[in-house]
């Protein structure tokens, strides 16, 4: 091969690392995914294609460095390289911590054009190139002038003949061309009155990251069939997909619902955080978040560096984990599934909200979130996974799982688990009478609940008051409790392999 050749020789196979970010990086990652509804495949790559890239992880997060800087003069050019492959530019600031009051950024350019072999053969055409060839057990090296790359390879030799080379094993190029970079690169031109090494902090948000919670929960039977206890525990989920490693990384996790500003272009509006020093932690402490309010969310602070490797998934404990956390189970049964709730308007056809009723009864665990039960902490949205041991074999077995909405403290949480198999619901009219001036309705509703289990259920069943707003319970069978200004609620015993029937009359005027 001709020295002049040397410089740069790529595979058909390219592969560029980017480098590791500064060492002091600190992170704050929003999460806009919905809970429970990532794919699998994004955090477990199937032979290494996940089908996801930086653009459609959904979230995002704020990155902070500081790093040390040389200023020349009064105005220098400083190429800022280590950053995250999907940043935006347009939320990049730039602060000198050495001298904040002289020192502004008066221009900024982001360049993004990466090297690739497409790349530097469209930047070579009419110019020489050398193209490795594999013959038998022996390297050919083809010189010419690249004249096509449309289906192959088409070179001029010295001779004037054109060849036509379809299959290689390398390309070498002279140099770099003009342009093209190894990795996407900030370039300031910097106006100071302190030229000298100056401290700089960076701030910019990047797409390509995300975290969501999970909840595993193991649920204890009591003395009844009614109450019980939970394990609980939580984990937290990082994806990085930035086109970046943070090392040894300050790392912070928002929870809220903070709104983002979209324009048609999917850029958004960030919102900054500023970035906040942690506590001291001991050396020999497992790393845990430290949680606080923060403006109208909370923020959940790692108390130790951490190692977020790009295209990587890595999993923390959210919250210390907590025993014997006291659970009720609770049966629901809502015939007409809430379905008919009244808006406003008039329903005056019999069979409006009684046709085609559930018997279903749905299964719920009931857990207060408050510090006496073990708990007591802001729970950010999650999917909780609820499994329970065989006490034949000891073994755990699944038996549902629930979306939770972000959960302060003191808050109660409704897991719903799936519908029950023993405890079978069933919902009709028993008798409608409209007024003949159509001025008002009366509705006679029934409600049985047959127990096929050994143990009494305690459910809780739920009535809609669909046909009109104005309504009145006339007569009931039991007591009943208004949820809402148009859902009453009752919650009777069902003794074992019996059967249990609510009746009750509503008055409706309009």
């Amino acid at each position: 091969m001709k020295k002049q050749f040397s410089a740069l020789l790529l595979t058909t196979a390219i592969c560029f690392s980017i480098p590791a970010l500064a060492e002091e990086t600190s992170l704050t990652i929003y999460s806009k995914t919905q809970p429970g509804a990532i794919d699998p495949n994004l955090y477990r790559p199937v032979n290494g294609q996940s089908g996801y890239n930086g653009l459609n992880v959904p979230g995002y997060a704020m990155v902070r460095q500081v790093r040390d800087v040389e200023l020349t003069g009064k105005s220098s050019v400083v190429n800022f390289s280590d950053v995250a492959a999907y940043i935006d530019p347009t939320t990049v600031q730039f602060k000198s911590i050495t001298d904040p009051k002289t020192t502004k950024v008066g221009e900024q350019n982001y360049q993004f054009d990466l090297v690739s072999q497409q790349k530097l053969l469209e930047k070579y055409i009419d110019k020489k190139i050398i193209v490795e060839k594999i013959a038998g057990d022996k390297a050919e090296n083809i010189e010419g002038t690249l004249m096509s790359i449309q289906g192959g390879l088409t070179l001029r030799l010295a001779d004037g003949s054109i060849k036509a080379i379809n299959n290689y094993s390398g390309i070498s190029f002279p140099d770099l061309p003009g342009g093209l970079i190894t990795k996407p690169t900030l370039v300031w031109n910097i106006f100071t009155g302190s030229p000298g090494k100056h401290k700089s902090e960076v701030s910019y948000q990047t797409q390509g990251i995300t975290w969501w919670a999970d909840y595993n929960l193991t649920y204890n039977e009591g003395k009844d069939a009614n109450n019980g206890t939970v394990d609980f525990g939580s984990w937290v989920s990082i994806i990085n997909q930035t086109g970046a490693s943070f090392n040894n990384a300050r790392l912070k996790l928002m929870a809220g619902d903070v709104q983002q500003v979209t324009t048609g272009h999917g850029y958004a509006r960030p919102m900054l955080a500023k970035a906040m020093a942690m506590d001291a932690v001991a050396e020999a402490a497992p790393p845990a978040f430290m949680q606080k309010e923060f403006f109208e969310y909370h923020l959940y602070t790692l108390d130790t560096p951490v190692t977020l490797p790009d295209n990587s998934t890595k999993q923390l404990e959210l919250i210390p984990a907590a025993a014997n956390v006291p659970a009720e189970k609770i049966m629901v049964f809502d015939g007409g599934q809430s379905q008919y709730w009244n808006y406003g308007g008039v329903y005056l056809d019999r069979g409006y909200g009684v046709e085609g009723g559930n018997k279903k009864v749905d299964v719920f665990l009931k857990i207060l979130n408050k510090k006496e039960n073990g708990l007591g902490v802001p729970l950010p949205s999650g999917r909780m996974r609820v499994n329970q041991r065989d006490s034949a074999d000891g073994s755990l077995e699944f038996i549902g799982e629930s979306i939770i909405d972000h959960t302060a403290a003191n808050e109660e949480l409704m897991i719903k688990l799936g519908n029950a198999f023993d405890v079978v619901g069933e919902r009709k009219q028993l008798n409608y009478v409209l007024d003949s001036n159509n001025k008002f309705a009366d509705e006679e509703i029934e409600v049985k609940l047959r127990n096929h289990k050994k143990q009494p259920v305690k459910v809780k069943v739920v009535e809609s008051m669909y046909r009109a707003t104005g309504w009145k319970i006339t007569t009931t069978s039991d007591e009943y409790v208004k949820d809402n200004s148009h859902q009453v609620s009752f919650l009777v015993d069902v003794a074992p392999e019996k059967e249990k029937t609510i009746t009750y009359k509503v008055h409706y005027t309009w």
